[in-house]
């Protein structure tokens, strides 16, 4: 067989210790690999490449297509981007996977039946790391959803439990609140699903949802969400299978993957030789799997089941009294999954990999654009001058020409007209102003609109057109 390059990174903390075991076991097992070592994070965030990335990272990365990261610690504050967003984001790495199996009652849990796989948009929603200050008191942050982004991790979800014997598929959003974002999610997930009649689907909302796969897990089997929930409860259900270290993950792309361990670098550790490479280990069997060397993945897989099954731990899962047997460290632990290659767990849940099939999707389905016409502006201000009120009774006197002003927020909530008095407000407004004929706004009375606040002495600090698309609003309404 032909060796495969990949690119490796031994990363920070524990990185370097856990990189070692996986890369012993990975030769040992017969892993047909060509690797090329690259530098990232700390040390690389330092020599001021804020990536985090030496360039000559990126060279590797275009020639492998394949990357096996160990963690990375991130420096505070500098304006340091986040790695691993970055390799997101630039290697479209669309769809994180992130499996959690219980391995009781080797491994303590109170959720011995559990065997979750979470697939998470990997790209979009408040991961992409808008956020401005406006005023003095408030900040924002952009929460972005796209009908494409989200069509290709659904539909990759569905074809992902086709593949690999999974009988549901479930979606988790909070769009009773964000009924435009998360709606948006949570439709697409229904018109996809209908696709895949041979699959059960359902949804919840993200909060009883996350209530539901934290108590009740083996009632899932498939679980797909936006970033930030996905960010969140893969590392709760990895975290109650027993050990946040048990698990890896793999970040899909159409021409690109990275798998890494779900944790973090762990420096309060690094050096002692006690870290867990379970996490990593696995990772790179998904990366077996992906590249093509699925028996390989199968040996090593089936050499740490054995492993588990005998009692051989490191400290995070070494319970005393119970089903373990040794307390080893991160050297010893690989030593012993090299000892059983070609041993085969009697207990636990036997593995048996197929090569990958190709499940990236096909590109995301297009339609007929909707008509989009401007009705009227959001406008944002930053003033502390007083009450709702006041502020209302001053914009009387600037001239809306077309528009109106509908009504006044404070943080989002409705403060006028009829706003309550007991309401705390800041010092960040927003003015909600329409068309006040059936016709479309035209830009000139945006434009016209907000240059009179300005000569009034307004400081406009953001605005946001409203459109309607094929009549329908585009823009959330305001409560009250």
């Amino acid at each position: 067989m032909a060796k495969t390059p990949i690119t490796v990174a031994y990363g920070d903390g524990i990185g370097p210790e856990i990189m070692a075991a996986t890369l012993e076991i990975l030769e040992a097992a017969g892993a047909e690999l060509s690797i090329e070592e690259v530098e990232i994070g700390e040390r690389v965030y330092k020599r001021g490449i804020v990536t985090g990335l030496d360039p000559k990272a990126w060279e590797s990365l275009t020639r492998t297509r394949v990357f096996l990261k160990a963690p990375i610690t991130t420096p505070q504050g500098g304006g340091y981007k986040s790695l691993n967003v970055t390799m997101r984001t630039a290697l479209n790495l669309f769809a994180n996977v992130r499996p959690t199996v219980s391995y009781y009652p080797y491994v303590e849990t109170k959720y011995p039946k559990m065997d979750v796989v979470i697939i998470r948009e990997n790209e979009e929603d408040l991961y992409t790391g808008i956020e401005h200050r406006q005023t003095d008191q408030v900040v924002q942050c952009l929460k972005l959803i796209s009908r494409p982004g989200s069509e290709r991790v659904i539909r990759y979800a569905f074809d992902y439990a086709r593949a690999n014997g999974r009988k549901k598929v479930t979606c988790l959003v909070k769009d009773n609140i964000m009924k435009m974002t998360d709606g948006l999610f949570h439709q697409t997930f229904d018109r996809i699903a209908q696709e895949y009649p041979e699959i059960e689907h359902n949804s919840w909302i993200v909060d009883i949802g996350a209530a539901k796969l934290a108590t009740t897990p083996e009632s899932f089997d498939v679980v797909v969400m936006p970033n930030l929930y996905g960010d969140i409860l893969s590392d709760v259900t990895a975290e109650t299978s027993g050990s946040v270290g048990l698990a890896g993950s793999a970040n899909i792309g159409e021409r690109y993957a990275m798998f890494e361990a779900i944790h973090g670098s762990a420096p309060a550790i690094a050096g002692q030789g006690i870290a867990n490479p379970s996490g990593l280990l696995l990772a790179a069997v998904m990366m077996l799997v992906h590249v093509g060397q699925s028996e390989v993945a199968t040996r090593i897989h089936s050499a740490w089941l054995k492993t588990i099954e005998d009692g051989i731990h490191t400290p995070d899962i070494y319970r005393p009294g119970g089903h373990s047997v040794e307390k080893v460290g991160t050297a010893a632990f690989a030593d012993a999954v090299v000892a059983r290659l070609g041993q085969k767990p009697t207990t636990l849940k036997a593995v048996n990999y197929q090569d990958a099939p190709k499940t990236v999707p096909s590109p995301a389905q297009t339609s007929a654009k909707a008509l989009k016409q401007l009705v009227g502006v959001d406008v944002f201000l930053d003033w502390d001058g007083g009450r709702p009120d006041q502020l209302a009774e001053k914009l009387e006197s600037v001239p809306a020409g077309a528009l109106n002003l509908d009504v006044i927020t404070n943080r989002g909530i409705k403060v006028w007209p009829n706003g309550f008095p007991e309401t705390f407000c800041t010092d960040h407004w927003r003015l909600r102003y329409r068309s006040r004929q059936e016709a479309p706004t035209a830009r000139a009375d945006v434009v016209s609109l907000l240059g009179n606040l300005v000569s009034a002495g307004f400081d406009v600090i953001k605005t946001e057109n409203l459109y309607t698309f094929d009549g329908v609003p585009g823009y959330s309404q305001v409560p009250g």
